[in-house]
């Protein structure tokens, strides 16, 4: 145990950043299991969306989405959700609603609002359209 504390002594940064690590780790698993939403991947969406009427929400910027879009995606920018307009969503409170952006991280703010609003299934595209189109799935472009 001696061993230990003089290790932790004579590298005391190296420690510290260790310790940093484990409490960032601890709280990011702790945040993903209280999150309100699901990540779920780019298979799980397809069988979300041909099964279960799921609904896809893009909220990337409007050049973005008219780059490429999932098909059937409505398209909500994140100021909107914060301001509690879903432009026609309401209709889809039990539907699975998977929202989507570039990366997976922007989309877990809005995620979140989307299951405080009364959205019973939120899910989020984990590593967002990076994702999709490793998977080799389609893309829509120009507007809906």
């Amino acid at each position: 145990m001696q061993e230990y504390v003089q290790f932790f002594q004579q590298n005391m940064i190296l420690s510290l950043v260790w310790v940093g690590v484990f409490i960032a780790l601890v709280v990011n698993i702790f945040k993903s299991s209280t999150a309100a939403y699901k990540e779920i991947s780019a298979s799980q969406v397809t069988h979300l969306m041909n099964r279960e009427n799921g609904v896809v929400v893009d909220i990337r910027s409007k050049d973005e989405y008219r780059k490429g879009h999932i098909t059937d995606a409505v398209h909500i920018l994140p100021s909107d959700i914060k301001d509690g307009q879903f432009a026609g969503l309401e209709s889809h409170k039990s539907d699975p609603i998977i929202v989507v952006c570039k990366t997976g991280q922007t989309a877990q703010e809005s995620a979140n609002l989307l299951a405080k609003a009364g959205f019973e299934n939120v899910n989020l595209l984990k590593n967002g359209l990076v994702a999709w189109s490793e998977a080799n799935l389609p893309l829509v472009t120009g507007k809906k």
